[in-house]
């Protein structure tokens, strides 16, 4: 079986620190704290491995790049020619040479959130191959940043300053062969994130207010994506009712963000799933004291109120 059913103890508090300060630096490696994750599930995990194949891949995908004719005659009208040929070579390099691919058929495997898992067996969900692109592209010596679309996670690599004025920024799917999207296609990803329905005259509109749409798609930050990868781990585990690595997760994400109540409210379920009841009434009554929106949800409410109560009484017969 892949995932333990084993309970095992909350991870270390130095290794939650150590994690929060990596998250949160301003050095733009993912890779560090993507391993980091996934010593959840493997926590013997050496890392050194698997960030030197990185290397690889980016010594291997310059080489790719450094050898690919400039400019491209292929390219789409409103693309820097420079910029569409190298995004073009890492494409052949990392989807035709190396396999990487999209894992529909089980894409709600956790392997697929995990960078080692990832970079061993070439598949994944649109965040993690969003992750290696970006790292292998920036040993690469190409910039390329991540786009939080809800749903599917997205690239940009944005159209250098001296590339003419009407090239537009290249939008990416890694999860999809790294194709490049058109600017209709993102004209629409706009329309569907902002919540509007496309029609003419939104569509003249955007035509007259600015013809490249995609610096309206906003960058993702490295905790931002941290997060987002997290979160689908944490789903992940909870389907599987594997809570104490759900539990796990979330001591991760909040330390990416302890503001996040919703996070805290999660960790104390959690803990009440495990029997851990003083941990799971400290969680509770915290989020219940720090989330004042939830009491506009009489339900919502409600329910934590009741898990509280409860967990008082079981919580003084203990002692």
């Amino acid at each position: 079986m892949f995932l333990s059913a084993i309970l095992v103890p909350v991870i270390a508090e130095p290794f939650i620190q150590g994690f929060a300060r990596v998250a949160l630096s301003p050095d733009p490696d993912l890779a560090v704290a993507a391993l980091m994750i996934a010593r959840i599930e493997y926590p013997k995990l050496e890392t050194s491995r698997y960030l030197d194949r990185l290397d690889e891949l980016g010594r291997q995908a310059r080489r790719r790049l450094a050898a690919a004719p400039i400019p491209d005659v292929d390219a789409p009208h409103d693309a820097d020619p420079s910029t569409f040929t190298q995004i073009s070579a890492l494409n052949e390099y990392l989807f035709k040479e190396e396999r990487f691919v999209g894992n529909r058929l089980n894409y709600e495997d956790p392997r697929n959130s995990f960078l080692n898992e990832v970079l061993d067996r070439r598949t994944g969900i649109p965040i993690t191959l969003a992750v290696v692109y970006i790292e292998v592209a920036r040993r690469a010596g190409l910039h390329v940043e991540g786009l939080n679309v809800p749903g599917h996670f997205l690239l940009r690599c944005p159209a250098p300053r001296e590339s003419p004025r009407d090239a537009t920024d290249l939008i990416i799917d890694a999860f999809h062969g790294g194709a490049v999207l058109s600017q209709d296609a993102c004209r629409q990803l706009l329309h569907r994130v902002e919540g509007r329905e496309p029609n003419e005259a939104t569509d003249a509109l955007d035509s007259l207010q600015r013809a490249d749409v995609t610096p309206r798609l906003r960058h993702a930050t490295k905790p931002q994506i941290l997060t987002r990868m997290l979160l689908n781990l944490k789903r992940a585990y909870v389907h599987m009712r594997s809570f104490p690595q759900a539990r796990d997760v979330t001591q991760l994400l909040l330390a990416v963000n302890p503001s996040a109540v919703e996070e805290l409210r999660d960790r104390g379920l959690l803990a009440y799933q495990l029997r851990d009841f003083s941990g799971a009434l400290r969680d509770l009554e915290a989020y219940l004291e720090r989330s004042p929106t939830v009491r506009a949800d009489k339900t919502a409410h409600a329910e934590i109120w009741e898990h509280v109560k409860s967990l008082r009484r079981r919580v003084a017969s203990l002692n």
